[in-house]
């Protein structure tokens, strides 16, 4: 097996280290002093920076401005992203893109991916379902009325709903099928409504009562949604051991100086021994989201469907992520919940990850019908 990163990756990861170099996690308000969004929008100027940099457009093909790069690209500029808790929507409207340019008709590829990859348009994917804990795809129906479809549900917690120029939603059909809309901001039929994340980002509630779209609106490709959820998902992962990673370093520098009884607090047993099974449950994350990762890129066969890998990455990053963020408060003591350093930040993004992600359990469970459909010889 060989886990080097391609020249490609790596030049990409490179890029995303020098853009994402000069952001400050607190350069907004504190979500703990905030009562709503700590900002309008997202960080337009790093938007900006990210285009030139032609990271939007990774996954994108030449023919639409892109690098023609994969999913592990894709993670390994999330990951930088996170260790900054960057406020840009680079996963969503990465993935979306990347969804209409593989899945979507004539029309749709040339009205949005090259547009998506300047920068020029943000888009957004509706992906909790109607409470955060049902199927996405079941929150929403979609029925066809002539040539045209028409949706109606609730889906919540939008990522970006107000700064989106499109977001994309999964629907479920009188079949069963899931398809694909995309749905503009300005939408007869759609309404959104304010949420607010643990991080202090504004999320968008969308309800859609009798939408009427386009033919050429709707994906209704086979396996659109389900590639466009795993790729969602391992983005996620990646978010996450991000986060993670740049938590642990900061516990480490400040143990490292904090001292008791004349010695740093990095040398005491219990301090240490607690930051090295961090560490395990950050090279648990790394493994299994460059399993998915690749699994995802690749289309490789394996003994489970891909969809086993990436919920064996959502396990160790779900609950990986929250152990991580919870001793370094620990080992911070006091000064970690100061709102004058970045600690807390990190923590409520943090949960914001670990509830996009969902319970362990539930990945758990669903590990096991895959095992149950798909018997190991």
């Amino acid at each position: 097996m060989d886990f080097t990163f391609t020249e490609e990756q790596q030049a990409a990861a490179e890029a995303a280290k020098g853009v994402f170099a000069g952001v400050a996690p607190d350069a907004v308000p504190s979500p703990a002093l905030t009562p709503g969004a700590v900002a309008d929008t997202f960080d337009r100027a790093l938007w900006a920076d990210l285009a030139d940099a032609d990271l939007l457009s990774l996954l994108l093909d030449a023919r639409y401005g892109g690098s023609g790069l994969d999913a592990i690209a894709l993670c390994l500029v999330l990951r930088e992203s996170a260790r900054v808790l960057a406020r840009v929507p680079l996963l969503e409207n990465s993935a979306a893109a990347a969804a209409v340019q593989t899945y979507g008709g004539e029309e749709a590829k040339a009205a949005l991916p090259a547009r998506a990859g300047r920068g020029e348009l943000v888009l957004t994917v509706a992906a909790h379902g109607r409470t955060g804990h049902d199927p996405a795809e079941l929150a929403v129906t979609a029925r066809r009325d002539g040539a045209a479809w028409v949706l109606d549900g609730v889906q919540t917690a939008v990522p970006w709903a107000y700064d989106a120029d499109v977001t994309v939603v999964p629907a479920h059909t009188e079949t069963g099928r899931t398809v694909l809309a995309l749905v503009p901001r300005d939408q007869d039929g759609a309404v959104l409504a304010e949420q607010f994340s643990t991080s202090g980002e504004r999320l968008g509630e969308l309800r859609l009562e009798s939408a009427r779209l386009a033919a050429r609106d709707v994906i209704d490709a086979d396996g659109a949604w389900e590639w466009l959820r795993d790729l969602l998902a391992t983005g996620t992962c990646a978010l996450a051991l991000g986060l993670g990673e740049r938590v642990l370093r900061m516990t480490g520098q400040y143990t490292s100086e904090r001292e008791q009884f004349g010695f740093p607090i990095a040398t005491f047993q219990a301090v240490a021994v607690q930051a090295a099974d961090r560490y395990i449950d950050l090279r648990a994350m790394e493994a299994t989201l460059w399993q998915a990762a690749w699994r995802i890129s690749s289309g490789a066969p394996g003994a489970l469907p891909a969809a086993g890998d990436v919920a064996v990455a959502k396990i160790w990053a779900a609950e990986g992520v929250r152990r991580v963020v919870q001793t370094a408060q620990h080992l911070h003591g006091g000064f970690g919940a100061d709102v004058d350093y970045p600690l807390h930040r990190y923590h409520a993004w943090a949960k914001h990850l670990e509830l996009s992600l969902g319970p362990a359990a539930a990945h758990e469970e669903a590990l096991g019908d895959l095992l149950a459909a798909h018997p190991l010889a």
